[in-house]
């Protein structure tokens, strides 16, 4: 099977975009390839975390990855920085890799700007560390977002670079894998085209129901159809994208006529939405509040992750080696 990389940075709780938009496919993709799976520790610090959120950042990360579905004997889960060979490489890969480029990429412009007063150099090596994080399991496939298509042009860069100067053809230039029909786009509860942690306008897979209806109450609205069978704006097509993903056809079906002729109350739409949200979350939530609670399990599976990581990279590291000269 070909082998897919993908990682998380633990810089807060998942939230529906995330469990609707990449995680339902990570169940599915368990069972079709060699799948690694990990928590972007190392990456993390690039916005200065406090180091007592460090470790439990990463178990809650975990906990909810568990709690969704993923399988850590289908998939391993590891905590990045318990993969020490990924440092390695990473130092390899910033030696062939140019300021220039690096400082084209998009992300790192963005991040400069939001934080003008910690733009580091782990920030400007970014790309080159995810590269490593891919490169060091000789990935073929990395499930992304458009927000990452640039760093991983960049690790396709490092892997030809490598192969090139080196005169051979060991690294594979890992694909953008996309889940087309298999992912959504849950929309923001502010009118906004798409939930994000930056807006605040997100529902966690944490949150409880009180919390759920609350937010949900508060979903931007309109004035209401003025005319039968009119187009949703996007506010209101945004509601019914959460009855789309959280509720059953006949409810969708219900609204959907309401708003066609004219009748929709806005408050029994939102109501609908947030008991079938919260029915939706329920039982995650509570999954991940028995792993939460259950913290040497957790590190039991993040150790066993990482011996089956660093297994799959100390193979890569050895081969690194002896390419480039040094003894194995």
């Amino acid at each position: 099977m070909e082998k897919v990389v993908s990682g998380i940075r633990p810089t807060g709780y998942l939230h529906l975009g995330n469990y609707f938009g990449a995680v339902k496919s990570f169940i599915e993709m368990q069972d079709k390839y060699d799948c690694m799976f990990f928590i972007a520790d190392w990456h993390s610090l690039t916005t200065r975390p406090k180091p007592e959120d460090i470790q439990d950042s990463a178990r809650i990360i975990l906990a909810e990855y568990l709690a969704c579905g993923i399988d850590p004997q289908k998939a391993p889960i590891y905590v990045q920085s318990d993969v020490k060979e990924t440092l390695e490489l990473y130092l390899y890969l910033n030696m062939n890799a140019y300021i220039g480029e690096l400082g084209r990429v998009t992300t790192f412009k963005e991040k400069a700007r939001q934080q003008p007063d910690n733009v580091n150099a782990g920030l400007f090596t970014y790309p080159t560390l995810m590269a490593a994080d891919i490169l060091q399991h000789r990935a073929k496939k990395v499930p992304v977002g458009k927000d990452q298509e640039q760093n991983m042009e960049m690790a396709r860069k490092c892997a030809s670079r490598f192969n090139r100067i080196y005169g051979v053809d060991f690294f594979p230039e890992p694909q953008n894998f996309y889940f087309n029909s298999q992912a959504l786009k849950v929309p923001g509860l502010d009118g906004s085209g798409k939930m994000g942690k930056s807006t605040g306008n997100c529902i966690y897979l944490h949150d409880d129901d009180k919390t759920i209806s609350k937010k949900v109450m508060k979903a931007v609205t309109d004035g209401g159809p003025e005319k039968a069978n009119s187009e949703k704006p996007e506010v209101i097509e945004n509601l019914f994208t959460f009855l789309r993903i959280c509720s059953t056809q006949d409810t969708y079906d219900y609204f959907d006529e309401k708003w066609n002729d004219c009748s929709i109350r806005y408050g029994d739409l939102k109501k609908q939405i947030a008991a079938d949200i919260c029915a939706t979350v329920a039982p995650i939530r509570e999954q991940i509040n028995e792993y939460i609670s259950n913290k040497e399990l957790l590190d039991k599976i993040a150790k066993e992750g990482a011996d089956r990581a660093r297994e799959s990279a100390s193979v890569t590291l050895k081969e690194v080696r002896r390419i480039i000269g040094f003894r194995s």
